[in-house]
């Protein structure tokens, strides 16, 4: 078997989630027992959701980390946004946000061929279609686009494994900004493309961070789920909310769960706090 045969299978396991050994590298080590931190110009929205989050993760096994930031009250909550993930699918998001990235910089249009590879990336979180746009682009311009952003502690998976991106809840942040209002890294086409996408997600995949999120919001979401020999299952969601009076964004990164479905509930009981408390605000 070839070298790029066998990086394409790796590569397409690792973002269906099937079962990695031998290749399994130990992340690093997270403080013991972090607490949520929250702030808000509203200081009882900020209290609450920390009693909240915290309530909602209380029993929760696993390693969690949570990202949240809305720009309507300026509230800003997170726990372990520095503890280091494989990326699974959710690197996927980075992988479009690089095409058109670079596209822009090459004052070109993305071609049929790369819309296609794309929309099957992102709503149906097609591999496939993720490798040949991650083998397109190359690791020089995934890590133009990542400084370009200041991700700058999101490290690309070496040899075709782009599901063991390493991520953190700071960068995938970072990178929800970019994609949810104007800057000058992404174009405002390019920003919205990425939101259209990400709006149209498959059923199957819009668990997570939507859950509970209250009728009449535009929600945009796409997940990533992971097993491997080491830290069990990472089960992980990015999302953003658009109306009702807030614009939000939530990434949960999880690993050690023992199932598919548990990592899921776990993000889902964050998810329903967060949605409950924004909404009562």
């Amino acid at each position: 078997m070839t070298h790029r045969r066998r990086s394409a299978l790796v590569a397409t396991a690792l973002g269906t989630g099937f079962l990695i050994a031998g290749v399994a590298v130990a992340a690093p080590a997270s403080a013991a027992a972090p607490a949520v931190s929250c702030t808000s110009t509203k200081a009882a929205l900020a209290t609450k959701l920390k009693k909240d989050i915290t309530a909602a993760i209380a029993n929760r096994k696993g390693t969690i980390a949570v990202g949240l930031y809305d720009r309507s009250t300026k509230t800003t909550c997170t726990l372990r946004s520095t503890t280091r993930y494989d990326s699974a699918s959710t690197v996927k998001v980075t992988v479009l946000a690089t095409l058109l990235w670079d596209a822009k910089k090459h004052n070109r249009y993305l071609t049929t061929t790369e819309q296609t590879l794309a929309k099957a990336m992102i709503t149906k979180s097609d591999n496939d279609a993720t490798t040949r746009l991650w083998r397109q682009l190359g690791l020089t311009k995934i890590k133009g686009f990542l400084s370009a952003a200041g991700m700058t502690q999101t490290t690309p998976g070496a040899n075709g494994y782009w599901g063991l991106t390493q991520i953190d809840v700071h960068d995938e942040q970072k990178l929800l900004a970019l994609v949810t209002a104007k800057n000058t890294v992404l174009s405002d086409n390019s920003r919205a493309y990425i939101l259209k996408l990400m709006g149209q997600v498959i059923s199957s995949q819009r668990w997570g961070t939507p859950y509970g999120a209250p009728s009449g919001v535009a929600v945009h979401v796409k997940n990533g789920w992971l097993q491997r020999a080491t830290h069990g299952w990472r089960v992980h969601s990015l999302g953003t909310f658009t109306g009702g009076g807030h614009d939000y964004q939530m990434t949960v990164l999880t690993q050690d769960n023992s199932t598919m479905s548990y990592g899921i509930n776990t993000i889902q009981a964050v998810a329903k706090a967060v949605h409950k408390d924004l909404a009562a605000s």
